[in-house]
């Protein structure tokens, strides 16, 4: 056991590394520094809390650490990187259920129900809305873990008058709260219960009516939210630590979420309300053109040819893994004298900053990888781009098409090069599930296959 003065101090301590942790992530050179301090701050607070006073029953809790820890390594070093955004997905419903878990038995601690007057209100109230917030989080990143996996469909689930619909199920949850606040000893039960449902169906409406392209902003809110349910689960555990651990994961995930809306020309709002996504009613833009493509000595050839290329990386790259050969591409042309550079869209891949992850991985020099604002404005003095399994966010629709689901979806204006070749396994559309009007371009030249066997197969000629 450890004194109270002792786990204060090393829950202060843990918080320290937490914001160190979060400041460290803020960029790619200190990344693992900061990922190093998240790891011994939470062992710190996990030992603190465990040996702390009052704690009972400490082996059980011991012997449940080590059982999740096994899983979590488990599954940590079986899921492949593409689909770490589903595992991130997953991983907030477990914080959403947690914080539910928590109300529950928060309400039938007896403890509960000694407290009197305005301290016993504030202490439902912190039970109903931690419940509430904790049962959105569980449901929609369900719901997110389904899209990203291909379980559920992209397209967005809209019916008529849901706004309204979600309105009104609000408006009802505040009622059962005040009930729940009136009701006598665990008379409340019920109410609790009910808003479960509630806040259970609202979780999956509003990811439901979240189109595909738009699914990382939405992982991005839904961690956001899991911080919040976080933080109500330790204002019901008096716990300081866990209130200040959900602030930070809360206020950082709403931040990002804000950068990534601000990046897609999305309104903040909409995210937290579902409401954007929304496929146009009128016809999408007719597509006119003709499709060419070339081969892998083709594509070599114009390789040679070029002074500046820009590679711009899309969800296709990480499936096949085709990092670790495109850094081999970008030192045979570097070594060449030829300007070579990355265009990384915020939204590219499954998850925010996916890209960078993979590039990184492959040791990709992180003074050549630009943002989508940093390199639209050399594009039209590149002599070719290379799109390596992206597909929406290099689509011009986005820009000249207001039928288009992704209309006004900031893209990185990759046909403003000179030439483009586009590498995809097939002409199938996108996460968005519509047709991009860039491979009917005249400077735009297919080369169909797997990325890596692709870019491999290039750097055998180059």
């Amino acid at each position: 056991m450890i004194s109270a003065q002792l786990q204060t101090a090393s829950y202060l301590f843990a918080s320290i590394l937490f914001i160190l942790s979060l400041g460290g992530l803020s960029s790619q050179e200190s990344a693992k520094k900061g990922v190093l301090y998240g790891i011994i701050g939470m062992i710190i607070a996990v030992i603190s809390t465990v040996l702390g006073e009052g704690v009972q029953g400490q082996i059980y809790i011991v012997i449940a650490i080590s059982i999740a820890s096994v899983i979590g390594i488990l599954l940590a070093r079986k899921v492949e990187m593409t689909s770490m955004p589903q595992l991130v997905a997953i991983l907030h419903s477990f914080v959403g259920l947690a914080a539910v878990l928590v109300g529950f038995g928060s309400y039938l601690d007896p403890h509960t129900h000694t407290l009197v007057g305005a301290a016993h209100t504030i202490h439902l109230v912190e039970i109903f809305l931690g419940v509430f917030i904790g049962a959105i989080t569980f449901t929609g990143s369900i719901i997110a873990w389904g899209k990203l996996e291909g379980k559920i469909r992209s397209k967005p689930l809209l019916y008529p008058g849901r706004h309204a619909v979600n309105i009104g199920l609000v408006i009802a949850s505040i009622v059962l709260c005040v009930l729940f606040t009136m009701a006598v000893g665990t008379g409340g039960m019920m109410y609790l219960i009910i808003m479960s449902l509630i806040a259970s169906f609202i979780g999956v409406m509003l990811v439901m009516a979240i189109g595909g392209a738009d699914m990382p902003v939405v992982v991005s809110m839904l961690n956001s939210y899991s911080g919040w349910a976080a933080a109500a689960a330790g204002f019901m555990l008096g716990n300081d630590l866990l209130i200040v651990t959900g602030a930070l994961v809360g206020s950082s995930g709403a931040i990002l979420s804000i950068i990534m809306c601000d990046a897609m020309n999305r309104s903040f709002f909409s995210v937290i309300f579902g409401g954007f996504g929304a496929a146009p009613t009128g016809p999408a833009m007719e597509i006119t053109g003709e499709v060419k493509s070339t081969d892998h000595e083709g594509v070599a050839d114009l390789l040679k040819q070029a002074k500046s290329v820009v590679i711009v990386p899309g969800y296709g790259m990480a499936v096949a893994k085709a990092q670790f050969p495109v850094h081999e591409m970008v030192n045979k042309l570097k070594a060449e004298g030829k300007t070579v550079r990355f265009g990384i869209h915020p939204v590219a891949g499954r998850l925010p900053g996916h890209m960078n992850v993979l590039l990184a991985e492959a040791n990709v020099s992180y003074d050549i990888v630009l943002e989508m604002d940093e390199i639209n404005d050399d594009l039209s003095e590149t002599d070719l781009v290379l799109v390596i399994g992206a597909n929406d966010i290099v689509n011009p629709g986005a820009q000249n098409d207001p039928n288009s689901p992704i209309y006004g979806m900031p893209v990185i204006e990759v046909w403003n090069a000179k030439d483009v070749i586009v590498m995809k396994r097939s002409m199938a559309t996108g996460y968005a599930g519509v047709q991009n009007p860039l491979f009917f371009k005249e400077n735009t030249t297919m080369l169909y296959g797997d990325a890596k066997d692709s870019v491999s197969k290039i750097n055998g000629f180059l």
